[in-house]
């Protein structure tokens, strides 16, 4: 029998820490490895998976697709891409009306840092203490967390940092430089932090008035997670940049940059070689078809409202701050999270931290309540 987890250490950089199981088969909000144990995912693979593992109706668009065409230039027109492109429109607001499509989170924010310079002519950013937007260079220079900034030293200049929802200590930091503030909307990896509607109203405003770019990174909250399809529409806000990833398309890599007028870029001043490709785009626009079809935005409120009512009835002296919008929860303890969080994979519920103390849950929004009770009954029995 072949040692997979033997392979991996021996050959793979040593980037991530391990968990110490082989997943070999998923289906909506459950997993299997190679021993043939069952757990309840609430990782959704960072949060990719809201229409849960392997739909059929993605499948089968990846199927169909493969046997069409996989690859295509951005050089030549594709009827995938062309599709993929109008649905993004069509569901954002109404003044972000050009896309660019590449591969990941990261070069999506990668992308807004670039089209914010080369449109405005400066080059300093606002971004938020506790923030995440990536690990390549740019989008590292734009994240908080010092743990991730430090050994890559020096970063990009001209990016500052102000406490999540001041907008007094973002004023301060405006100048005759200043390209863009960047924010997100819930920050994910920063402890699921919720965003409030006074800021982002204020924000707005005050990038209108000193004429500076609003990018929102929705890389995590997209795509219904939030209890709405994109988590800008709580407080209708209008990006001039929306950063997008993760769940677009079902579980294959992707990312989009949405652009309203005040975007200008040119001939050869970005690219991707696998940006948009027929087979991603397909998979994307099957599964952006199934999130609107079987409302999981509402899905997503309406079981994120059933786990908060149910877990907040417990009491749990562990248990710090009880935050959550949609199926994004973060359960912040008064210790360290990771023993909690491999007791949890040892009772067959697998999650994710965020941070040292918060123990974040980003399951598929295709959940059922059944399993939703039982994370609950299990998280209560480690955390007691």
């Amino acid at each position: 029998m072949i040692d997979f987890q033997a392979i991996e250490d021996q050959y793979a950089l040593p980037l991530f820490p391990k968990r110490g199981i082989t997943l070999v088969k998923g289906k909506n909000a459950r997993l299997w490895d190679d021993k043939g144990n069952e757990y309840i995912d609430c990782m959704g693979g960072q949060g990719v998976v809201n229409i849960g593992h392997c739909n059929d109706k993605v499948a089968e668009a990846i199927a169909r697709q493969a046997q069409q065409l996989i690859t295509c230039t951005g050089s030549f027109y594709s009827d995938q891409r062309a599709l993929l492109i109008k649905k993004l429109v069509d569901i954002t607001p109404a003044n972000l009306n050009k896309v660019f499509l590449c591969n990941s989170g990261a070069e999506s924010v990668e992308g807004a840092i670039k089209f914010a310079r080369l449109s405005t002519g400066k080059t300093e950013f606002i971004c938020a203490m506790r923030s995440f937007h990536g690990r390549t260079m740019g989008a590292l220079s734009a994240t908080f967390n010092p743990k991730y900034r430090e050994p890559f030293e020096p970063l990009i200049p001209g990016f500052h940092f102000v406490p999540y929802n001041n907008i007094e200590k973002v004023e301060e930091k405006i100048n005759d430089k200043t390209a863009a503030v960047m924010l997100e909307m819930v920050q994910g990896e920063g402890g699921v932090h919720l965003g409030d509607a006074d800021f982002f109203k204020q924000i707005s405003r005050l990038c209108e008035e000193k004429n500076i770019l609003l990018i929102i990174d929705e890389v995590q909250t997209g795509f219904c997670r939030t209890g709405k399809l994109f988590a800008i529409e709580h407080f209708n806000l209008q990006p001039d940049i929306l950063c997008l990833a993760k769940a677009m398309a079902g579980g294959l890599p992707i990312g989009a940059v949405l652009c309203s007028d005040k975007i200008d870029v040119s001939f050869g001043s970005h690219g991707t070689t696998f940006g948009g490709n027929p087979l991603v785009a397909a998979a994307a626009n099957a599964a952006i078809d199934f999130m609107i079809e079987e409302n999981l935005a509402g899905q997503a409120a309406e079981k994120g409202n059933y786990f908060a009512e149910k877990f907040t009835k417990i009491e749990l002296e562990k248990v710090r701050e009880f935050r959550q919008i949609g199926l994004m929860i973060g359960i912040e303890l008064k210790e360290k999270v990771q023993p909690y969080i491999t007791a949890l994979q040892e009772k067959g519920v697998l999650v994710i931290p965020a941070g040292a103390t918060v123990l974040r849950l980003l399951p598929p929004l295709t959940i059922n309540k059944e399993d939703l009770d039982k994370v609950i009954e299990k998280i209560a029995e480690v955390l007691s």
